[in-house]
This record gives structure tokens, C-alpha cells and sequence, in this order.
């Protein structure tokens, strides 16, 4: 990694209110740098003999219709007030290295838009709202910022102009710097989106409640309970790499065995990389009794022939939506006796919870009828002593071994719309254009005495994500085998 001769952008409200008033910071110089200085003749040099790269021919982005029409509808929804969603900023890694942006789910949901410290803002009208995305314009040549600023061009990629992303998004585009001091003078009710730019909540610090602030929340949640078509292409075609890159896991479980979990981590990493924007989550290479940890993301453990690898990892695409996958896999291509017992009953209660999918029906009818085979098949193996399945599950004595709910609303976030009320959600009802996972599962603890001692280092999950249609469902991750035999077969195959 070079070493710029400036460490960072301005990254605060001062910093930003600064270039607004026209006092503009001098660009900070790394302390270290082999270049403490910058001679008058270089930077008059570095301001010219540059090609102009203005873009004339963009189009609109593919999704700008679908952005325009949610706009409309969150406008229809806060008339006469201002309303004012961030993207975010980068955040430090360490020193002077940042994690990679990803920008709010509101923001992106909204613009089409991933660029960091953008704000999407809803002016109120006569009749609605004027929306405009106030970005960072092209890098300044004049100053020097594209050379000598550690987020200039010459350092990071050339960033699209204001009339650049006008013409994509569809949206008028202003300069971001001038934002806050805009805020502060705004007057009438105010919304913000909190949690992603500090700068922009501070300029709005006397004009909002959070109260009001959570309504805005809420209801950009609840409006990405039912997907549109394009979303419902994008959770296909992550699905779909999803799919690619749990094969491309089974055609090295050799390799994995020879190191540990973490090259099942990078394999599946470089095909999200390749076919998408990223993994949607930290991916869960669980071998052998790490698959009894739900949410095992350290991916450090020993991979062994015989045992169980529980494989839960999604590619995220480049518009920032997820597929959310689970696989149960023996390592060495077969299951015990044992290890298929158990798999069958998961695979049994995802089939039941599966069918229980379907426009019209209560949303948590997926995981009573997942949870009920899975209390059955506990009791027919004397696990929960004398009780029948109603006691059990009455009691909720199953969830000693089944731990999580059966299934979450998917999209932009792995659990998506995870803001909105109970009664549109969890107690709600299901309608055509919903996705949800289906993702029952049995764990059974390495240390776990009220088992016989075989259970014990055993777990095994099944999930897939289910688009609720007009007349049913339809597995969106059907690519991938479910049923035991076929797992074997689909493994023998894959590894030749």
C-alpha cells in the first residue's frame, strides 16, 4: 500500500463546515511523509495539462424508476416535512486505513446510490417534495486536494461529477460540503436517519426528536416488506452466486482439510468478490463442533474427514442485496447413520415450515410447523423423557436443541426491515413479494450430558430464502440440493 503524502479527508463537522463558510482547512500532511513539503512550482504544475473526463452519454441507472417510486411513496407518507437520509462515512480501521463503505440500507434503498458521506434530502413543496443527493463533488485540482488529500482522486478513483450522478440517480445533486450550514438555517419539522453521519445529525440537533426520527425508521422498514421486481431479480442473482460459491467450497474440502475452516472462508469470499459486491455477512465455516456455535464466524478450526460441515454464507450483489444460505455437508461426501438421522429431521421440518409459506397466511406458521416435527422427532428419540410433542412445545423444551427462530425477512440486510413493528412482521401476514429464510436447525452442545454422548458435537442446519408468490412460494436458492441422497451425489460430482 503506498503511503499518500496526506492521511485523510476532513471526516468532521467542523472540517465540513469549513470548506462551507469558505475557511477552508490547509490540507493536513502525514507526520512521517518522505515529502514534509509541497514546492510552489510543483503545485502550480499539478493544477494543469489534465484531459478533460466529463461524462456526456451516462444513462439513468437500472433501478431509477423503482427509487423514484419509494421516494414518492415516503413522501406521500411525511407531507410539508424535511426529511433527510445519510449514506454514511467511512469509518477508521486503524491509523489511517478504513474499513470498506458500505452505505446505509435507507440511503441505497432510496438513490441507487453507494457512495460515502452522500445525504439523500426531501425538500416539502406545493405538492410533495424536491429530492436532491448532496455528494462529494470531483476532487479540486486548484487546491490540490486530488493529489495531496488522502481521499483525493489520484489516491482513491476518480468519484463521478454533481451532473455525472444527476444523470444516473435521477436526482439532483449538490455539493455535500454546503449541507450543514443549510440544516442549521432549515426551518419547519424535520426526520433524520440516525446512526450514520454524525456531522448531519449535529447540524439538525435542535430541529428533530427521536421519537419522530424512529417513525422514519419504521417506515423505511416496513416499505422493503414487499419486494418489487427488481429486487426480487437481485435476491435471484444472489442467490444464484450463492449457489457457485457453495460449490466452489465442495471442490476443495481437501484443501480445507490440509489448513482449517478459513479456506472455505476465502473460497467462498472470492466468488462473492467475483460475482458480487461482497459476502452479505461474516460467513459461518462451521466443521465438526463449531456447527453447534449459531453465529461461528472465527473460521479457525480443523476441518476433519468424518464430521459435519454446517456452511451458512451469502454473496452480496452489487446492488446490496443478500442471499442468506445454509448447507449441512459431510466432509467426506457421506453421512453416518447418525449424522443422517438428524439431517433428516431438519430436512423434514424445512420441508413442513417451507409449505407453510403462502400469501394469506400468518408469518409465523413457517416456524410452528418446523418446530412441531422438530419436537416430534425429539420425543420419538426419548430426548425430553416421558412429554408428549403438546407438552413440549407448550413449554418450549425443544428449544434447548433448536436455539433460534426458524426464519427472517431478507433483502438489503441479511435480516431485513428489522425495524418494523411486530403486528407488519413478526405477527403479521404474508404477502406475495415478502422473502423470507426457512432455517430450522438441531445443536446438539459438546458438552451436553442430557444427550447420549454420540449427539454430542452435532449440528446441522438447512436454510433457504423463499419468495412468497400469488399462488404459493418459490425457493429462490433451489439450486442447491437439500434431501440427503442428493447432497452425496451433488458432492461426489462436484469433487470428480
Amino acid at each position: 500500500m503506498a503511503e499518500e503524502l496526506i492521511p485523510e479527508t476532513p471526516e468532521n463537522e467542523s472540517d465540513r463546515t469549513a470548506e462551507a463558510e469558505g475557511t477552508e482547512e490547509p490540507i493536513k500532511q502525514r507526520k512521517n511523509g518522505l515529502y514534509p513539503e509541497v514546492s510552489d512550482e510543483l503545485a502550480e504544475n499539478m493544477k494543469s495539462g489534465w484531459a478533460d473526463t466529463e461524462l456526456h452519454d451516462l444513462e439513468p441507472i437500472a433501478q431509477a424508476a423503482h427509487t423514484e417510486r419509494r421516494r414518492a411513496a415516503l413522501s406521500a407518507r411525511f407531507p410539508g416535512e424535511r426529511l433527510v437520509i445519510p449514506a454514511g462515512n467511512l469509518r477508521t480501521r486503524s491509523n489511517d486505513t478504513e474499513y470498506a463503505f458500505r452505505a446505509s440500507t435507507e440511503y441505497a434503498y432510496l438513490t441507487g446510490d453507494q457512495s460515502h458521506d452522500g445525504v439523500l434530502v426531501l425538500e416539502p413543496t406545493a405538492d410533495g417534495h424536491k429530492a436532491t443527493v448532496h455528494l462529494l463533488p470531483r476532487s479540486d485540482r486548484e487546491n490540490g486536494e486530488f493529489w495531496l488529500d488522502g481521499q483525493g482522486e489520484l489516491w482513491v478513483g476518480r468519484r463521478h461529477s454533481l451532473a455525472e450522478a444527476g444523470r444516473l440517480l435521477g436526482i439532483t445533486a449538490e455539493d455535500v460540503r454546503e449541507l450543514p450550514q443549510k440544516l442549521r438555517e432549515a426551518t419547519g419539522p424535520v426526520r433524520v436517519v440516525r446512526g450514520h453521519d454524525a456531522g448531519v445529525e449535529s447540524a439538525l440537533n435542535d430541529k428533530v426528536t427521536a421519537e419522530r426520527d424512529e417513525e422514519l425508521r419504521v417506515f423505511l422498514s416496513e416499505a422493503r416488506l414487499v419486494k418489487d421486481e427488481f429486487e426480487i431479480a437481485e435476491l435471484q442473482r444472489a442467490c444464484d452466486a450463492t449457489a457457485r460459491g457453495f460449490e466452489d467450497v465442495v471442490r476443495v474440502l481437501d484443501r480445507a482439510e490440509a489448513t482449517s475452516e478459513r479456506y472455505i472462508e476465502g473460497t467462498f469470499f472470492l466468488r462473492a468478490r467475483v460475482d458480487g459486491n461482497d459476502v452479505g455477512y461474516g460467513s459461518i465455516c462451521a466443521a465438526g463442533p463449531h456447527a453447534t456455535t449459531l453465529h461461528w464466524v472465527r473460521n479457525d478450526g480443523a476441518v476433519r474427514s468424518g464430521e459435519l460441515l454446517l456452511l451458512d454464507a451469502g454473496v452480496e450483489t452489487t446492488e446490496l442485496y443478500t442471499a442468506d444460505v445454509t448447507r449441512t455437508l459431510p466432509i467426506n461426501g457421506r453421512f453416518t447413520e447418525l449424522q443422517r438421522r438428524i439431517y433428516d429431521a431438519v430436512y423434514e421440518a424445512q420441508e413442513a415450515g417451507i409449505a407453510a409459506v403462502k400469501p394469506g397466511a400468518p408469518y409465523r406458521d413457517f416456524h410452528d410447523a418446523a418446530q412441531r416435527v422438530l419436537a416430534t422427532r425429539l420425543v420419538e428419540w426419548g430426548l425430553l423423557g416421558d412429554l408428549d410433542v403438546e407438552k413440549v412445545l407448550e413449554l418450549g423444551l425443544q428449544r434447548r436443541w433448536t436455539l433460534h427462530g426458524t426464519g427472517h425477512m431478507l433483502g438489503m440486510d441479511v435480516h431485513d426491515c428489522a425495524a418494523a413493528r411486530r403486528e407488519t412482521y413478526v405477527a403479521g401476514t404474508l404477502e406475495p413479494g415478502m422473502c423470507l429464510t426457512v432455517e430450522p436447525g438441531l445443536y446438539f452442545q459438546a458438552d451436553d450430558l442430557t444427550v447420549p454422548e454420540e449427539y454430542r458435537g452435532i449440528g446441522v442446519r438447512i436454510e433457504d430464502d423463499i419468495l412468497v408468490t400469488e399462488d404459493g412460494n418459490r425457493n429462490l436458492s433451489a439450486a442447491l440440493p437439500r434431501q440427503a441422497d442428493e447432497i452425496e451425489a451433488w458432492m461426489a460430482r462436484l469433487k470428480g
